[in-house]
């Protein structure tokens, strides 16, 4: 499978939250290290994988949506 990996400003500009907020609240709560986001070769440059994080989105939404239909 292909990935399409993004850094914090390409992943803010598709998701519409500020990078600090990526960085600060997101990171490490709910985008975790090796299934959201690599640091390639070991080093300290992250790159979000941005199918995982899609996935995990609409999960969420759908999810929602799907328990208030059944309320």
């Amino acid at each position: 499978m292909n990935f399409t990996y993004l850094t914090t400003k390409e992943l803010s500009e598709r998701i519409h939250y500020n990078e600090r907020t990526i960085r600060n609240q997101l990171k490490d709560s709910v985008l975790l290290e090796g299934v959201h986001y690599i640091r390639p070769f070991g080093g300290r440059k992250i790159l979000f994988v941005w199918e995982r994080i899609e996935e995990d989105m609409t999960k969420t939404s759908f999810g929602s949506l799907h328990s208030l239909q059944l309320q």
